[in-house]
């Protein structure tokens, strides 16, 4: 398995070695020691998410009080989405930049990203099936949204899906009502950078 570091510290990309024949193929979706390598302490496995999507489809940008925070490892077995981690931490060096990541059923590639920070994906073929490996279980109170067309964010949306048609966002009232980044910051719901390195920092004890 290939290990990359992404633009936002805390998020790296997996890619898994496929061996193939006739019959079809077998890739090691998620290593445990590889990913306890790349983050600096072990993932402890609470919830496992799936969602299905149409093309077009927009969900996030979505992120968790920390602590607990909620990390996630994020592959898409079925079609295809283009992932976006968000940088949503008050203090960052890269506060409001992201970093994007095809995950799709060919390259089989996977996201890792650790608490603190934003996560958005939009589908790029109907019934894209996205699988999130979670830190951390589901928690109303504690979860929070930015909205993913947000201009300050400038995320560069694809604008055609994996087939050539165009594509139409589609996005739930939820996070069609979601604040801006500016919004959310003045708010007080995002995470302080000092206070999720700190957090991280005693994961690794």
């Amino acid at each position: 398995m290939k290990v990359r570091p992404l633009a936002i510290e805390g998020a790296w990309e997996f890619t898994p070695v496929q061996h193939g024949d006739a019959r079809g193929l077998f890739a090691e979706a998620f290593k445990a020691d590889v990913v306890e390598e790349a983050i600096g302490h072990r993932f402890d496995l609470a919830q496992v998410n799936l969602s299905v999507s149409a093309a077009g489809v927009l969900r996030g940008v979505h992120f968790a009080d920390v602590p607990p925070g909620q990390a996630k490892y994020v592959t898409c077995p079925t079609g295809a989405i283009l992932d976006v981690i968000v940088d949503i931490r008050v203090g960052s060096p890269t506060f409001g930049t992201y970093d994007t990541v095809l995950l799709d059923d060919v390259d089989r590639r996977a996201v890792y990203l650790s608490e603190g920070l934003g996560h958005a994906f939009c589908a790029l073929a109907d019934n894209s099936t996205v699988t999130y490996l979670c830190s951390t279980g589901y928690n109303p109170t504690g979860e929070h949204g930015i909205n993913p067309l947000d201009p300050e964010l400038a995320i560069d949306w694809p604008t055609q899906a994996r087939d050539g048609s165009p594509l139409e966002f589609e996005l739930s009232p939820k996070d069609t009502a979601a604040p801006g980044l500016t919004e959310a910051r003045e708010s007080g719901l995002l995470p302080s950078h000092d206070e999720v390195a700190e957090f991280l920092r005693s994961r690794r004890n």
